[in-house]
């Protein structure tokens, strides 16, 4: 198993224009990530939800397993499955599995994984 971010870093301190390093630094990481990207695999996202599209042509719903946990997104084909994938996703931000929901049509895996919004535990304080 293998996690692939679905972002790409920061390099704000490297990325000045005319700085060859940053530039550098940026295109190898650039091939590594796209190095663990799969073919037939894109992802968006807007205010809401994360939207997710695998190619996992010759596979059946029966024989898919989608686990979601926290930021984290395990998609596997069970024993039997025609063909074996197996990759594991951590989006920068948690996942709301109750509202999240996975279509399979013509061998095109669409999940949409809606972002758990984040209640304020912050407290206020009287001033005495």
């Amino acid at each position: 198993m293998f996690y692939a971010a679905a972002t790409l870093p920061a390099l704000h301190r490297w990325s000045r224009p005319g700085h060859a390093a940053g530039r550098s630094l940026e295109r190898f990481l650039d091939d590594a990530l796209a190095a663990t990207r799969l073919p037939g695999a894109h992802f968006s996202q807007d205010e809401h939800a994360f939207t997710l599209n695998f190619d996992v042509p010759g596979v059946a719903k029966d024989q898919l397993s989608i686990q979601i946990e926290d930021a984290v997104v395990r998609i596997a084909t069970k024993d039997g499955a025609p063909r074996q994938y197996k990759a594991a996703y951590e989006l920068p931000q948690d996942i709301d599995a109750a509202a999240s929901e996975a279509r399979l049509d013509n061998g095109v895996l669409t999940l949409k994984l809606v972002k758990k919004l984040v209640a304020s535990k912050a407290t206020e304080l009287a001033v005495a």
